[in-house]
């Protein structure tokens, strides 16, 4: 019997591709952009599940402007939070399964080792601690159907990011200072939704435990060591990215000194973790650089 997928936020970078890998398998997904669905509006919420009628439910619908979070924690809370818990309880009524995309902000980001799932968190800004609210929901109201699934650093084709801001600083700049006491582990969103959706195929065949999943690339780098690789790609030269520190980029809302995560809880899912960050970033290479410079 074919499944029925519904994503929520599907207008975004990785909801699109999210979409784009259950077409090319053949499943049904129904994507709902944020004019389609609000999902800070309850009854919005269990009217569009109770429609569909969906076996796995894909939230990739955030709030991730991360900066303006520190003065709009309330607004980003109903989004990252209330939008979360109405989609738990809207699956709770229909059985469905929720994979519920998360982020590193809701570790302190001083670690010096891979978090664990299940290390201590400790959000330092108003996005991870909004973040960290929609988590809670998911896995309280979801005992054994909610998953969680933790991501960073993102880069896709289907939006606005780190490496295709670098793609086109390259053509109009002699040198980029990028900051190098960040750590972390740049994630391409095609790698990231073919683990949701394997993830959710094994929810569905009873073969992967609900709970906290880490969604991140292998290895790891720093924005300076990802923008030297890019600018190589590039064939340009990649000694004209000059490594600088944060404090020379001071933001609103603290950034991660250490946001590398462990990918442990997979085995029990079955599933293999995501490959390391360069072999993705080559892979990925094309179709970004089509995107930024069609």
């Amino acid at each position: 019997m074919t499944s029925t997928w519904l994503i929520t936020g599907a207008g975004g970078m990785l909801g699109k591709d999210v979409l784009a890998r259950l077409t090319a398998d053949g499943v049904r997904g129904v994507g709902l952009t944020r004019r389609d669905l609000d999902i800070t509006d309850p009854e919005a919420v269990h009217e569009a599940v109770a429609e569909h009628r969906p076996d796995v439910v894909v939230n990739c619908g955030a709030w991730t402007a991360v900066d303006d979070a520190e003065t709009h924690e309330a607004d980003a809370l109903r989004i990252n939070g209330d939008g979360a818990r109405n989609l738990a309880a809207a699956c709770a009524k229909t059985g469905a399964r929720l994979l519920h995309v998360s982020t590193d902000y809701v570790f302190a980001g001083d670690g010096t080792t891979p978090y664990a799932e299940d290390a201590p968190t400790a959000p330092r800004s108003a996005y991870g601690r909004t973040k960290l609210a929609g988590e809670q929901a998911v896995l309280s109201t979801l005992a054994d159907t909610g998953y969680v699934v933790r991501t960073a650093w993102l880069y896709g084709a289907g939006g606005g990011n780190f490496v295709r801001t670098m793609i086109k600083l390259e053509s109009v700049k002699d040198t980029l200072d990028v900051v190098d006491d960040q750590r972390g582990q740049p994630t391409w969103t095609v790698d990231l939704a073919d683990r949701l959706v394997r993830l959710g195929r094994s929810a569905l065949a009873g073969t992967a435990p609900a709970g906290i999943y880490h969604g991140t690339s292998g290895g790891e780098t720093t924005w300076y060591g990802l923008s030297r690789e890019i600018f190589r790609l590039l064939g340009a030269d990649p000694e004209r990215v000059r490594p600088t520190t944060s404090a020379a980029y001071v933001r609103p809302a603290p950034r991660p000194a250490y946001s590398v995560l462990g990918h442990g809880r997979w085995a029990a899912a079955g599933i293999e973790p995501i490959r390391d960050w360069r072999d993705a970033l080559h892979e990925a290479f094309p179709t970004l650089l089509a995107a930024e410079r069609p």
